[in-house]
């Protein structure tokens, strides 16, 4: 009887051991699942171990929204959380609604002010961002702009070894024009005919300088080749095809520039036009009260401080860290100015003069690159 119960306790200690080492082990694990997501091209996705979800596709990359949609499902970990980059093989997102999205979300402003407009967003809701949120980030409580964003210009540094880099709209206009055969063939920017994106950065130079068709004539003499996002411009600059590029997305330029020292982004210092990322909740939305819950948190103080430190993109509440502590930036407003991005025969007028400048397509780059179609 005194060896049973000598024994009895070294056993239970041996199988409270095996137990805790296997609770450790499970808890691990899931956290790991937690913090990190399950991850396929274009996909992002967290599994909750409650019964609420939220599905949101956007036109960001996946990796430049990690940091946030992470920290939202650590604070909310009840909630599976699924996002989709829409972007991908979409060379126009978001002209429809998806039935199973809760949550919108795009740099395509004109597109996203036009399904709001068209009755197709519910309220955001009373007290769901952040009241310290700029005024003209927002629009009759259905869309919101999460992110400013300037539209910039990146060049290679052995552009110095040739001429002055440009640091404005002027500079480049006469770079182009001084410089013209050194460049022929080595500037790059958007092409408005396939680039929603593209077409308002056009559209808004247009808008907001005398001097813009000036430019544009330039670069198409200069035989400037167009592509269809700013992923398309970064490669062929990090691969020396290119000097020059116009109206790059700055979040995604200044990516590229930390990880590749031979290329220098500049926001302009005459203007810096800045496009939002604009978000809304769809009226088919089946979990509308999650996605506000994400609304809530990535305008609050928070999310805003995950936002400015662990991603490119910049806030509407310090757009200052968007371009480096530049002063030029000038957001593209959410007025009923955006439709006209979209009126047929707006856009058939100004695509018309932009072709005959560049000829039709003959300056079109035509190659895929994963990333945004933006």
């Amino acid at each position: 009887m005194a060896t049973r119960l000598m024994l009895m306790p070294a056993s239970f200690k041996a199988l409270c051991r095996t137990v805790l080492i296997m609770l450790l082990i499970l808890a691990t694990a899931a956290s790991g699942a937690e913090g990190t997501g399950t991850t396929s091209p274009g996909h992002l996705h967290f599994e909750g171990h409650g019964v609420e979800r939220l599905n949101i596709q956007g036109v960001v990359e996946v990796d430049v929204l990690r940091p946030v949609l992470e920290a939202f499902h650590q604070r909310y970990p009840g909630i599976t959380l699924d996002y989709r980059d829409a972007s991908r093989g979409e060379p126009h997102p978001f002209t429809t609604i998806p039935s199973d999205v809760d949550l919108l979300m795009s740099s395509a402003m004109a597109q996203q002010y036009r399904l709001a407009n068209a009755g197709l967003a519910q309220p955001l809701g009373e007290g769901v961002i952040n009241p310290a949120w700029p005024q003209d980030a927002r629009w009759r409580d259905e869309l919101i702009g999460l992110t400013q964003e300037p539209l910039v210009m990146v060049y290679r540094r052995e552009l110095a070894d040739r001429a002055q880099p440009p640091t404005d709209h002027a500079s480049l206009l006469a770079l182009l024009n001084h410089h013209r055969d050194a460049l022929t063939g080595r500037v790059v920017t958007y092409d408005p005919a396939r680039s929603p994106t593209g077409f308002m950065a056009v559209a808004q130079d247009v808008a907001r300088s005398t001097e813009a068709w000036t430019l544009f004539e330039a670069m198409g003499q200069a035989d400037t080749q167009l592509v269809d996002s700013t992923a398309a411009m970064l490669q062929g600059l990090i691969e020396g095809r290119y000097l020059i590029g116009y109206n790059l997305i700055g979040s995604y330029a200044r990516r590229a520039v930390q990880h590749h020292p031979e290329l220098v982004m500049q926001a302009p210092d005459d203007y810096a036009l800045a496009l939002q990322r604009l978000a809304l909740i769809p009226g088919t939305a089946q979990h509308p009260n999650t996605a506000r819950r994400f609304l809530a948190f990535i305008t609050s103080n928070e999310g805003q401080a995950v936002m400015t430190s662990r991603t490119p993109l910049g806030s509407p509440l310090a757009v200052h860290d968007a371009t480096g502590g530049e002063t030029s930036l000038e957001p593209i407003r959410l007025t009923p100015g955006l439709l006209a991005l979209i009126d047929p025969l707006k856009r058939q007028a100004l695509l018309h003069r932009w072709q005959t400048i560049f000829k039709s397509d003959r300056h079109f780059v035509s190659y895929t690159v994963e990333g945004e179609v933006e």
